[in-house]
């Protein structure tokens, strides 16, 4: 063959490669850890500051949502704010999701097939199957975190209400309508007694507040939401922003009355134990 026609046949190859689309933005990967923990921080501060280490991730997912014409351009700014999670849970009915699957929180499922084409998603989160634990249901990220919260505190608790219990406590005020929360028993424990198990789960992973008949229609109890679960109620979601905020997770957001601590998932507290 001669230079020319060696010379057409790798221009020829060198154009039909010119057309294979490349995906857009295929090495870029977002972190569903940072993303979840900025859905439910970010619609309550009274800013836009992205949530630490979760913004380079939250504008991969709010860049894809503008391409699928869910969500405005001047959102497109890495705070994962209230018109980002309307436009998610845009995104989750259209993939047939309903009621509380479809609240603005992002799932593994639904991430990924944001991602397709775009991005890959990393540091994935899932509730796990839901189970009974000490006589409540509640799935098996919470059971395990439990359990961890038992072992330090070498005791085990009693609990009143579990989680998916839409309806079942009108005081509750839908926080067990999801997964990720439970009320423990405080019988027989005295107040330090109390302050040291609320310490404890927050250590673990949990918002956790110890709740008094002054503050609502309900006795002593210790109210817990698992931080990041992703299958938590609006309401449960906006407790945990509450908590990262210094609140006390109730209607009044007055300021958080618990033991102060490194607030912590429970994915960051294994990485750490």
């Amino acid at each position: 063959m001669g230079f020319r026609c060696a010379g057409l046949v790798l221009a020829a190859v060198a154009a039909t490669a010119a057309w294979v689309p490349a995906p857009a933005n295929a090495a870029a990967t977002a972190n569903m850890a940072a993303v979840v923990k900025a859905a439910q921080l970010d619609p309550r501060k009274p800013d836009t500051t992205p949530t630490d280490g979760a913004k380079a991730s939250v504008l991969l997912v709010e860049q894809a949502l503008q391409a699928k014409s869910l969500l405005d351009e001047s959102y497109v700014d890495g705070h994962f704010g209230t018109k980002t999670v309307e436009a998610y849970a845009a995104w989750q009915r259209s993939l047939g999701y309903t009621g509380l699957d479809a609240s603005g929180l992002p799932g593994r499922t639904s991430l990924r097939a944001l991602g397709e084409g775009r991005f890959t998603v990393t540091d994935e989160l899932t509730p796990g199957a839901r189970v009974t634990y000490h006589g409540v249901t509640v799935n098996e990220r919470t059971k395990a975190m439990l359990q961890a919260a038992e072992g330090l505190l070498s005791r085990q608790f009693v609990l009143t209400q579990g989680s998916y219990n839409p309806g079942g406590d009108p005081a509750s005020a839908g926080t067990h309508d999801g997964g990720g929360v439970v009320d423990i028993s405080v019988s027989g424990m005295t107040e330090a007694t109390q302050t040291t198990v609320v310490r404890t789960l927050r250590q673990v992973g949990f918002a956790a507040w110890r709740r008094t008949p002054s503050q609502g229609d309900w006795g002593y109890h210790i109210h817990a939401v698992a931080v990041s679960d992703t299958d938590l109620s609006p309401p449960a979601q906006h407790q945990v922003g509450d908590y990262y905020l210094g609140l006390n997770g109730l209607a009044n957001r007055g300021p958080d009355d618990g033991p102060q601590v490194t607030k912590v998932t429970w994915e960051e507290y294994q990485s750490t134990h």
